[in-house]
């Protein structure tokens, strides 16, 4: 049988992060690992800061390793991350802290690392 081959990076990204549940969160470093890219955490912010403008793809549950919200270099795009994270019921201070231990996917479906 012949094995499938792999989706192109962008493409895995894309639809890992089509498949964060509401009120989880995932890093960049953790999708870029689940895409099969470990190495590219950066390229996966690159491609959700490409997104078009009105994307229902979920990008806002997407942040660092620290679990925070970056904003340099994108101070408008951050606010309007914290405002769809509080949305869902998250906790985020004003600076973009949130408790990711409590809120992670664990990579399946509609579930959550607690």
């Amino acid at each position: 049988m012949k094995a499938l081959a792999p989706l192109p990076f962008r493409e895995a990204v894309l639809a890992l992060v089509a498949r964060i549940p509401h009120g989880r969160l995932a890093t960049y470093g953790q999708i870029a690992l689940m895409a099969g890219f470990p190495r590219r955490p950066r390229q996966v912010g690159m491609v959700l800061k490409g997104l078009p403008e009105g994307t229902e793809l979920p990008w806002h549950r997407v942040v660092n390793s620290q679990g925070y919200v970056p904003s340099k270099g994108r101070w408008w795009g951050a606010q309007v991350q914290i405002a769809r994270l509080r949305a869902e019921g998250l906790e985020v201070d004003d600076l973009g802290n949130l408790d990711l231990a409590t809120h992670r996917w664990d990579g399946q479906s509609g579930k959550g690392q607690r």
